[in-house]
């Protein structure tokens, strides 16, 4: 597939409704997460969310099954595309992402799904919510393929298995940092 792009899109259910002491800590650190990805190598855009101010929103947001039964009518997730699966990578385990990360048990319910998937898609095709349930849905309905893969088992462009190129990783990784410091120190600073 010539110019393809990385799509991502993840899913979680919060310990608690967004408002609560309980996950005030996610909340305070989703808009330096959404400017750490901006500022990110290899970032090419987000989705937004209907009626909250920022970006535009790719299509109807839409949650996959596990939801049902959760008692949200809404939960975190996010859909983005990416230049490559190292710049992808690179922003997700390291800088501002990662220190979200460190606390995301503390958040969200352990999932009993797939939390991630990435697929290739056309330069000139931007997905939507829908199309990013569907195959988180597929992923662990199916595993790992072409068609939704994860980190762990990754596939290019192409449709044949990858190995992601460490090296490169963290060099984007380094020039992320460089871009997000005062980002990091904010939220090095949130004792939530």
């Amino acid at each position: 597939m010539r110019s393809a792009r990385l799509a991502f899109y993840n899913f979680g259910l919060h310990v608690a409704p967004a408002e609560s002491e309980a996950v005030k800590g996610f909340v305070l650190r989703e808009p330096a997460n959404f400017e750490a990805a901006a500022r990110a190598c290899g970032f090419i855009g987000r989705s937004g969310y209907a009626g909250y101010p920022g970006a535009r929103s790719w299509g109807v947001q839409v949650f996959p099954r596990y939801m049902k039964g959760s008692g949200f009518d809404s939960a975190p997730s996010s859909l983005s595309l990416w230049a490559d699966i190292e710049s992808l990578m690179a922003f997700t385990y390291n800088g501002v992402h990662a220190e979200a990360l460190k606390n995301a048990r503390n958040w969200n319910v352990k999932p009993t799904w797939p939390p991630l998937v990435l697929w290739w898609v056309a330069a000139h095709h931007r997905p939507d919510w829908q199309e990013g349930v569907e195959r988180l849905e597929y992923l662990a309905d199916h595993g790992s393929s072409p068609h939704a893969f994860t980190f762990k088992q990754p596939y290019g462009p192409e449709g044949a298995e990858i190995s992601i190129d460490r090296d490169r990783v963290k060099e984007l990784a380094a020039r992320n940092a460089e871009t997000q410091t005062d980002l990091l120190a904010y939220v090095q600073t949130l004792k939530v």
